[in-house]
């Protein structure tokens, strides 16, 4: 199985077999073994490259949990012992990368110094989930994934603020409605999330009598923050992420948060049980209130989700 992963995604069995170590002929001769063992053909030899047939198609994701359930046997195991070589991959979407995880990594990383950690990034909570179920990490940080069959570990709320120039007139206000932004220029994130088969901006917005007046776009939310702050539009965005900016942070009224969560397709032990705890110990918490009370003056600070 690990042959035929290999296989698929360098899309040729000569670089797969560079890739793995092992002549063409041996490579070959495994995937036609499996072939023999599974029923039928897997792979479709291309003059230029290979392709799944249905069968391929079909056994493949599960080739994929299997090869990489054993990786992290085999990593969970070492990082459980301490042992150099060990690794805890991490799960997470691009907001909480920049926004979230890097005290934690640091601070982890403090007391298990031998122990490497690896962060996977994605766009969409979908696109997180789906990774998550074909075993690409150990853990995984993001909001609670809905019918999730394994553990999960509530570590809070993150709270969702406007973020302007610092020196918007709006900027001295203890909060903002979302309608008294009707006038204004929206700068949009292709991260934004989608609610209810819709952008959760433009429905927000719709909800409250207008429709968002695109400004600016940008790919990712750390971008979209530094045109907030410099004037190229109002901007929705967790307030984990624009913490360390020059820009204004208000909270919403009402306020809107979000619930984030750690979740695993088995048990947490080991390294990852300790990663989790440390998030789970809401330090992240306190830094938000930290940092929130110093573009926004008094309030609890909490990340609203």
């Amino acid at each position: 199985m690990e042959y035929l992963v290999a296989v698929v995604e360098e899309a040729s069995f000569t670089h797969a077999a560079e890739l793995l170590g092992v002549t063409q002929s041996a490579l070959s001769h495994q995937i036609k073994a499996l072939e023999r063992e599974v029923g039928g053909p897997l792979l479709e030899r291309l003059p230029r490259g290979v392709r799944l047939t249905p069968m391929g198609r079909a056994f493949l994701p599960h080739a994929e949990f299997a090869v990489r359930s054993a990786r992290q046997a085999r990593r969970a195991a070492r990082a459980a012992a301490g042992a150099a070589g060990g690794e805890l991959h991490i799960a997470t979407l691009h907001a909480f990368a920049i926004g979230v995880l890097p005290e934690a990594l640091t601070r982890w990383r403090r007391s298990h110094g031998k122990v490497s950690l690896v962060v996977h990034e994605y766009a969409t909570g979908e696109e997180l989930r789906d990774r998550m179920e074909r075993g690409v990490a150990d853990v995984a940080v993001g909001h609670r994934p809905k019918g999730w069959q394994g553990p999960v570990v509530p570590l809070g709320e993150e709270e969702i603020v406007v973020v302007m120039e610092p020196d918007d007139p709006l900027a001295k206000q203890d909060s903002v409605r979302l309608a008294e932004l009707a006038d204004r220029d929206w700068v949009r994130c292709a991260l934004e999330p989608v609610v209810e088969g819709r952008r959760f901006l433009d429905l927000a917005c719709e909800r409250a009598g207008f429709t968002p007046r695109t400004g600016a776009h940008t790919d990712h939310t750390s971008t979209a923050v530094r045109l907030a702050a410099a004037g190229a539009g109002v901007l929705i965005a967790p307030a984990h992420v624009a913490a360390g900016y020059d820009c204004a942070v208000l909270p919403l009224d009402p306020p809107w948060q979000r619930e984030l969560t750690a979740f695993s397709r088995v048990e947490l032990t080991g390294a990852a049980a300790s990663f989790v705890g440390l998030l789970d110990r809401g330090w992240w918490g306190r830094t938000e209130k930290g940092r929130s009370a110093a573009h926004e003056g008094e309030g609890d600070g909490r990340p609203a989700g």
